[in-house]
């Protein structure tokens, strides 16, 4: 007789959590995948997914955005909610910080309410113990009603038990549900809502919440009816307004106060501190880095070093990457040749495509290779918070929200990437502003040509490490300008196109963590520089291509890129620069590494992109073209204020979905920096 494989269980399990309590390292640590996990708030602002085995069962853990409570009010706060209430699980995990128990359990408390089957894993318990912390999971277990695992997820400690505690809730599943905490005056109208659900569509143990949160938030309504069409969505409403006397949001603050104090109550009886010398120093750290004069200063050394790092460090594997991909352009051409490829298409792929991409490659990879570790570092040591503490006062000035700072930092490798992080920010308004504003930091495509214009024209007679310390204090000069402006335009916006009042928000100063540099190094080459390098180089070989074309296909008295910077030399002169520089801005739309070679090109008038071997040359070259100290200044503004790269134009249509604000995001910059340029000629001529 053939024996019958046994099989498999599945179960899907929910993982939720506040921010920044190891939430993506327990993902991770769980299913082998690689979610991007950072030391701040707003990592994760959507739900992912991955599966593990444990014995004879498969986990499908579903990723929830990190968020401190289930009322929904942000767009984490709804996917997470969406999640539980109508999507479904057969258990849910809430990764809490042993540092500070009694605010994870606010969200413990509400996920139990629907969740029957919920595990507490409290996380970082060798930090905890640091900092002199001493939890009774015991009693806590008792307390709560639900198991509790104590875990250390980075050092890989407690997940075995984790697995062995969800396979046990999975198997054995519980019935009856979490306390609601509901004030006497809605215990009725809740419970008559419920049972009105009960009748409509079948008994749902979930009814009871689902009855809550619509008498707290009537759009919580419309997302209900959205996921269960079988209710009589008018009945319902017609219930509603004669149910509950009393406001949703005064509902909700009771019951978030009956929580809370349920909270306090439950770490009290649970959670032993003790005084620790290790929080002392942390302490000390944090006056340092938040003080009203050290916190922006350190903040500006930090970015100081990064830039310095980066300039210097940049320097001799960009010249050999250089060498070793436009080295093999004419094996290249010779392959094709014999391949039977005709001349004009070899040049076009070979002199015009691949040429281009060399370029992108070469002098992208190594800057991204250096700034996205080091960016990464900072993640991972809890200083991105610290910045957002530094600049909530400005950004507050500005009518914006503090968040847009971490949006800030994240444009510096790909604006995006910072147009995508800007959904951290809850309010509407305000995120249209950060959208918008977020290309006036420059990104890595725009620092080469920042970086050999400053080199060429304002460190003369520098070099070695003068030189580099010299253009990393240049840069980043360059780059404080950009964050004037997007104060001043935030500011703007705000009494204009997007008026309205700051919003506050719950700025989290998570604990200081010793970066993992051996998983920083690989995560960032992985996540961050070969995924912007990718972008990058699938746009800069067909702009070659392009580019070849227009300097390959002559008319009556020569091409058509001569043609184009002749039409746009006027232009060129008001803005103190020329038709070529402005020509080689519009032709690096596809990718902003291409302008400095577009601009050789012109100058040289030849058939095929021209690069240089040294900035030494390239300087006699420009000012060969009537380059002077005033073209290099425009040409420095110009290229930290101009319309976005195609990639980022097209990210903002897709966060926005809107055709205004993408048209708005390229004309504010370019706007803002065709000013100034202007400006700086007329002053220019004045005292010339």
């Amino acid at each position: 007789m053939a024996k019958h494989k046994k099989e498999r269980k599945a179960y899907s399990v929910a993982l939720a959590g506040n921010p920044n309590v190891g939430k993506s390292t327990v993902f991770n640590c769980l299913t082998g995948m690689r979610q991007h996990t950072g030391n701040w708030a707003g990592k994760t602002v959507e739900n992912a997914k991955g599966r593990y085995r444990f014995e004879n069962a498969e986990y499908t853990l579903i990723d929830l955005p990190g968020t401190y409570s289930l009322f929904s009010r942000s767009f984490e706060e709804q996917c997470a909610e969406e999640q539980l209430s109508f999507k479904g699980c057969d258990a849910a995990v809430v990764v809490a910080d042993g540092n500070c128990l009694e605010r994870n359990l606010n969200l413990v408390f509400q996920i139990r309410g629907i969740i029957p089957n919920t595990v507490l894993a409290v996380n970082l318990m060798d930090e905890a113990k640091k900092n002199g912390i001493k939890i009774d999971f015991s009693a806590l277990s008792e307390e709560l009603g639900i198991p509790v695992v104590p875990m250390s997820a980075g050092r890989n400690k407690g997940l075995s038990e984790l697995k062995r505690t969800v396979a046990a809730v999975c198997e054995n599943p519980k019935t009856d549900m979490g306390e609601l905490f509901l004030p006497a005056n809605a215990e009725q109208p809740v419970k008559t809502l419920a049972k009105t659900l009960d009748g409509l569509a079948g008994v749902d143990k979930k009814n009871p919440y689902f009855a809550m949160r619509m008498l707290c938030d009537s759009g919580y309504a419309d997302r209900f009816f959205k996921y269960k069409p079988d209710y009589n969505a008018q009945k319902i409403k017609d219930i509603l307004k004669n149910l509950y006397d009393g406001s949703g949001e005064e509902l909700c603050d009771s019951i978030t106060s009956g929580i809370a104090a349920k909270a306090e109550k439950t770490a009290a009886a649970c959670v032993h501190k003790s005084e620790s010398g290790y929080k002392r120093r942390l302490e000390a750290l944090d006056r340092v880095f938040t003080g009203r004069f050290s916190g922006p200063v350190t903040m500006l050394l930090f970015l100081l070093l990064i830039l310095w790092i980066t300039v210097y460090g940049a320097n001799y594997p960009s010249q050999w990457l250089s060498g070793v991909l436009l080295g093999a352009e004419d094996k290249l051409a010779g392959l094709l040749t014999a391949a039977g490829a005709s001349a004009w298409v070899t040049d076009m792929l070979v002199h015009g495509g691949y040429k281009v991409l060399a370029w992108v490659v070469s002098v992208m990879l190594p800057p991204m290779a250096i700034f996205f570790p080091l960016f990464t570092i900072l993640e991972d040591f809890g200083y991105l918070p610290r910045v957002a503490f530094n600049l909530d006062y400005y950004l507050k000035k500005a009518n914006t929200c503090g968040k847009q700072a971490l949006t800030m930092c994240m444009g510096f490798g790909c604006n995006a990437v910072g147009v995508t992080g800007c959904r951290i920010i809850d309010s509407p308004r305000e995120r249209i502003i950060a959208v918008l504003t977020n290309c006036f930091v420059p990104c890595n495509g725009r620092f080469p040509s920042l970086i050999a214009v400053i080199t060429m024209f304002f460190l003369a007679g520098a070099g070695g490490f003068s030189q580099s310390l010299l253009s990393a204090a240049m840069l980043c000069g360059v780059i404080l300008l950009g964050v004037i402006f997007t104060l001043g335009v935030s500011k703007f916006l705000s009494r204009t196109l997007l008026k309205g009042v700051p919003s506050s928000f719950t700025l989290e100063l998570p604990p200081y963590r010793r970066p993992q540099f051996l998983k920083v190094i690989v995560r960032s080459v992985f996540d961050r520089t070969l995924f912007v390098l990718g972008r990058a180089a699938s746009v800069a070989a067909p702009a070659g291509v392009v580019i070849w074309a227009l300097a390959n296909i002559s008319l009556s008295d020569g091409t058509l890129l001569s043609y184009i910077t002749r039409f746009m030399e006027p232009a060129g002169r008001a803005l103190g620069m020329d038709g070529v520089i402005l020509t080689a801005f519009i032709l690096g739309f596809p990718a902003n590494e291409i302008v400095i070679p577009v601009m050789i090109t012109a100058y040289m008038q030849q058939t095929e992109l021209c690069g240089y071997s040294s900035l030494f040359e390239l300087r006699g070259l420009l000012e060969a073209n009537g380059w002077d100290i005033t073209t290099a200044l425009c040409f420095t503004v110009f290229c930290l204020m101009h319309w976005p790269c195609s990639t980022t134009l097209l990210t903002v249509r897709k966060e926005t979905k809107s055709l205004k604000w993408t048209l708005l995001a390229a004309v504010i910059p370019t706007a803002c920096g065709a000013g100034m340029c202007a400006a700086i000629n007329l002053v220019s001529k004045l005292f010339s």
